[in-house]
């Protein structure tokens, strides 16, 4: 019994870019980012939204891991878009910096909960404030100049 939940959790693994090919070459792989010093009052739709620049996010995921923090992983559906988010840094979340790990995790099989919640690669209207706010529509500035 032991044994079968354990192959039920997923194993995240960072290592130097130039093994990961060594990996891949035994391993199906799937490849992401861990985020950690996140403010815990984020959710993973906020997490997806930030990510969704650089690709396709197939799966995000976020752990409490105290009062005043948490962590999340974020899978890409290829290893450039991964590579790309990690690149992209430093990564200022919610109006916090926080730390980023570029991560690999061999593919399992009882990841269908999550495709289903796939997010397509739509480029972001307009970058974050900071505030936690996306300016998705200014027409209503356009108004007040018109008086």
């Amino acid at each position: 019994m032991g044994d079968n939940t354990a192959s039920k959790r997923r194993v995240y693994i960072n290592l130097p870019k130039k093994y990961m090919a060594d990996l891949a070459e035994h391993y199906e792989l799937d490849h992401g980012l861990v985020i950690k010093e996140l403010n815990p009052c984020l959710n993973e739709g906020y997490i997806r939204a930030y990510f969704r620049e650089w690709g396709t996010v197939t799966a995000c995921k976020i752990k409490k891991c105290s009062k005043n923090k948490s962590m999340a992983y974020v899978r890409f559906s290829a290893e450039d878009e991964a590579d790309r988010a990690d690149w992209a840094g430093p990564h200022f979340i919610g109006g916090t910096e926080v730390e980023v790990k570029r991560v690999v995790s061999p593919k399992m099989e009882e990841d269908s909960e999550e495709e289903i919640t796939t997010a397509p690669a739509i480029p972001r209207p307009r970058r974050s404030m900071g505030l936690g706010y996306i300016l998705e529509d200014a027409q209503w500035l356009d108004d007040e100049e018109d008086e």
